[in-house]
């Protein structure tokens, strides 16, 4: 069968998502959505098994160190070689990185020493620019000002709520001229897990869980300060 065949049909048999923050289940289980990409050939599905492995918060190994971490997704992106994934999962890892840079700000931290404390290519500007609102990159982050603010007010879920938001747009962008071929269904199921994620939220249970993977993701910081440097895992989006 043609590549694009079956990209067709996989496709046509993925229901519609709908708008995110609308959604009160996900399109369809993940057992239906697995019986889905089985139609993908390996080299395919291996990479999309990679992809969401950095991406997907459920799947980070907590024994891991920050720098590990760090190491282990550099490591992962060097060896995706379709330039279209490896792109967007850089990007969403940086988004992680700079709000990693807010909370520890937040937390009246001063500025990393050792640019290996975060992911991708924003982190010596952080570094440069840590006393500067916005980290000066409001114009290449232009969700970054109204994140400062939420996180300044406590604002758990309005700023997951934000950053999920900012992703979503992002990847409605990145379908333009993706039809029927991988990065579609790559698309899609990007778009799927974060259904997935946001229909398990309510309330008080979403702040209270946010919190605590954003202090999973942050344990460790203060070794960051002595040797070894630890790097930062980045933050999850």
């Amino acid at each position: 069968m043609a590549h694009s065949d079956r990209y067709a049909m996989l496709l046509s048999a993925l229901p519609y998502h709908g708008p995110l923050f609308g959604a009160k289940q996900t399109p369809l289980s993940r057992i239906r959505l697995n019986q889905r990409l089985a139609l993908l050939d390996p080299v395919e599905a291996d990479c999309l098994h990679h992809a969401r492995r950095l991406l997907e918060w459920a799947q980070q190994e907590p024994d891991r160190s920050d720098a590990q971490a760090v190491v282990r997704a550099r490591q992962v992106i060097d060896g995706i070689t379709n330039p279209f994934i490896r792109d967007l999962v850089t990007w969403r890892l940086e988004m992680r990185t700079l709000v990693a840079a807010l909370r520890r700000r937040h937390r009246g931290e001063s500025a990393p020493r050792d640019r290996r404390w975060g992911f991708g290519r924003w982190t010596s500007r952080i570094m440069q620019h840590w006393n500067e609102p916005a980290f000066g990159l409001e114009r290449a982050f232009p969700w970054l000002p109204e994140a400062e603010r939420l996180l300044a007010r406590g604002a758990t879920v309005d700023l997951e709520r934000l950053l999920l938001g900012a992703v979503w747009n992002r990847l409605e962008s990145c379908s333009d001229g993706h039809y029927l071929d991988f990065e579609a269904v790559v698309i899609y199921v990007l778009r799927w897990d974060m259904i997935a994620r946001w229909t398990t939220y309510d309330g008080a249970e979403a702040a209270r869980r946010f919190d605590e993977l954003v202090e999973q993701a942050m344990a460790g910081v203060e070794k960051s300060l002595r040797p070894p440097a630890a790097a930062l895992r980045p933050e999850r989006t």
